[in-house]
């Protein structure tokens, strides 16, 4: 998975002709680390990719997509759950795993995660040039999530919706795992 990270990472900086300085000072993200993740020789965290998908002008699933050279590869429009891989956020362990097809091209995407007890993952606000909206639908266990100042207690069954717009933190305060549903649209200038 790492290998693939690196490969998107520069993939998404190439086609955007941004250098690793001007990324660095986009994602805030320092230029090392950013070599570093670009080479497959780190193991970056949930917390490091959110920046660098912000400083891209992209959501984090767009990490774990095919490369665009192997999209003419893709299928069609499902895809299966054999092909979704997972990834494990190395401070955390929690584990994502883009459920979307990666070939189809629609704003929105589907992320599955699973949020191991007393876990606790805290974004930073990062600016990005197009909105970028999130329902949160909590399948199985509890999650805590703050947002814009504002505490949401989820339980299972319960869709909290928000904004990439500002610091939130995912944490899981009991004993049992947590799983949910990510829904991430992206809106364009043109939508909005």
């Amino acid at each position: 998975m790492n290998h693939r990270i690196a490969k998107r990472v520069q993939e998404l900086r190439a086609r955007q002709r941004l250098s690793l300085d001007s990324l660095a000072r986009q994602s805030g993200v320092s230029r090392s680390m950013i070599s570093l993740v670009e080479r497959g020789e780190s193991n970056p965290t949930a917390v490091v990719l959110e920046k660098l998908a912000a400083g891209l002008g992209v959501t984090m699933p767009a990490f774990f997509d095919e490369l665009a050279s192997s999209r003419e590869r893709t299928t069609g429009p499902v895809s299966r759950r054999k092909d979704q891989q997972e990834w494990r956020d190395p401070a955390s362990r929690y584990c994502r795993r883009n459920v979307s097809p990666a070939g189809v091209p629609q704003p929105m995407r589907i992320v599955d995660v699973h949020f191991p007890p007393g876990a606790r993952v805290a974004f930073e606000a990062s600016a990005r040039d197009a909105r970028v909206h999130q329902q949160i639908w909590m399948l199985k266990g509890m999650m805590q999530i703050t947002w814009a100042k504002e505490r949401h207690q989820l339980h299972e069954g319960d869709c909290l919706a928000m904004q990439l717009d500002g610091p939130t933190m995912f944490h899981n305060p009991t004993r049992k795992p947590a799983r949910y549903a990510v829904v991430i649209e992206t809106e364009t200038a043109s939508r909005r």
